[in-house]
C-alpha cells in the first residue's frame, strides 16, 4: 500500500466521492492504494464489514475497480448478505455491488449477476433493482445470457416493458436489425425508451450508427398526441441522457447528417417549456452540436428561475465563443 497513506483520511475521501457520484475522484483515490492488489483488498474488504452503508458502498466500488475473480467472489458473498438485510441500507449497498460486478470482466462476475437475476425473478422485484441489474448485465453481455433473460422475463410479475426487455432487444438484434427496429413506428415508444436507458450505460462502437434512427424517432415524437406525451417525454429524456453522458465519445464520431438532425431536435426541445427536464438537457446538448446563432434561441427561451436560467446562459456563452468568439447570424 502507498507509503505514508493516512488510511482514515483516505477512507473518508473515498466515501465522500462515492456518496456524491464522483467516479473520477473515487478511481484516483483507489489508485493511491498502490500496485499491490493483496494489500489494497485487505483494506477494502475490511470496509465491507463496516456498519455504515456508505462505507460499504465505497468498498464495493473499490473492489469493482480492483477487479479479478477474488473481488467478484467477495462481492457476490456480500451481495447475499445485503439482500438478507431487507432494509434501505442493504438495498443501497446491493445497488453498489451490482454496479461493481458489472465493471469486473471475469466470467465469475457475470455468473454472480445471473444468480442475482434468478433470485429477483423468484420474488417481487422492484423496478429500480431490475434497471440496475440490466445495465450491469449489458456491460457483461454474452450470448449465453439470452436464454437466462428470456426465462426470467417469463417469470417477472412486472408489466412490460422493463429495462430487462430493453436488454433482450439489444442482445438479440444485430446493429442493422436494431436500426430498422428503432425506425419502425409500429414498435411501442416505451420499448424503445428501455433500450435507450440500457444503452446509456454503455454504447458499443458497432451501435453508434443506429443513433440516427433513434434521433429521427425523437423528432417524430414531438408531434405526438396529448395522451402519449408522457411516453414521448421519457423517450426524449433517455436519448438526451445517453448522448450527454457519452458526449466525448459519441458526438465527435457522429456524421454531419446525424449532428444536423440532433441540432434540429435540440432546438425544438429547447422551446418546449412543457418538457422542462428535456429542455434543460437540450440546452446543454446545443453547446456541443449547435451553431453560434443558436445562442439567440437560448436567450429567447431562458427560464425565469435563476438556477435553470444559468444552464441556458452557459450554453449560449459557449456557442458565442465558438470559432473565436462573436455571435454569427
Amino acid at each position: 500500500m502507498a507509503q505514508g497513506l493516512d488510511v482514515t483520511q483516505w477512507q473518508n475521501e473515498l466515501v465522500e466521492a462515492c456518496k456524491h457520484g464522483d467516479e473520477s475522484r473515487a478511481r484516483a483515490l483507489r489508485a493511491r492504494l498502490g500496485v499491490q492488489p493483496r494489500r489494497a483488498r485487505v483494506l477494502l474488504e475490511a470496509m465491507l464489514e463496516d456498519p455504515d452503508a456508505l462505507v460499504r458502498q465505497a468498498a464495493a466500488f473499490g473492489l469493482g475497480e480492483l477487479g479479478g475473480a477474488i473481488s467478484a467472489r467477495r462481492l457476490e458473498q456480500q451481495l447475499t448478505l445485503e439482500e438478507a438485510r431487507a432494509d434501505y441500507d442493504g438495498e443501497s449497498v446491493v445497488e453498489a455491488i451490482t454496479q461493481a460486478l458489472g465493471r469486473i470482466e471475469e466470467a465469475g462476475a457475470r455468473a454472480g449477476l445471473v444468480r442475482r437475476l434468478k433470485r429477483l425473478a423468484s420474488g417481487e422485484p422492484d423496478a429500480g433493482d431490475i434497471n440496475t441489474l440490466a445495465c450491469a448485465l449489458w456491460r457483461r453481455r454474452h450470448p449465453d445470457l439470452l436464454p437466462v433473460i428470456q426465462q426470467s422475463l417469463e417469470q417477472f410479475p412486472l408489466p412490460a416493458p422493463t429495462s430487462l426487455h430493453g436488454l433482450l432487444v439489444l442482445l438479440e438484434k444485430s446493429p442493422e436489425a436494431l436500426r430498422i427496429w428503432a425506425a419502425d413506428s409500429s414498435v411501442a415508444v416505451e420499448e424503445k425508451s428501455e433500450v435507450l436507458w440500457v444503452l446509456t450505460e454503455q454504447v458499443p462502437d458497432a451501435l453508434v450508427p443506429t443513433l440516427l434512427a433513434f434521433i429521427s424517432t425523437a423528432r417524430a415524437l414531438l408531434d405526438t398526441a396529448e395522451h402519449q406525451q408522457e411516453a414521448a417525454s421519457d423517450y426524449h429524456e433517455a436519448l438526451l441522457s445517453l448522448l450527454l453522458r457519452h458526449r466525448e465519445h459519441l458526438i465527435p464520431r457522429l456524421p454531419d447528417k446525424v449532428r444536423s438532425e440532433l441540432r434540429a431536435l435540440a432546438r425544438e426541445l429547447v422551446t418546449t417549456t412543457a418538457l422542462l427536464n428535456c429542455s434543460l438537457r437540450a440546452a446543454v446538448l446545443l453547446k456541443f452540436v449547435g451553431h453560434p446563432e443558436d445562442a439567440a434561441l437560448l436567450d429567447a427561451h431562458r427560464p425565469a428561475e435563476p438556477v435553470l436560467a444559468k444552464v441556458f446562459e452557459d450554453a449560449a456563452q459557449a456557442l458565442r465563443q465558438r470559432l473565436g468568439g462573436g455571435e454569427r447570424s
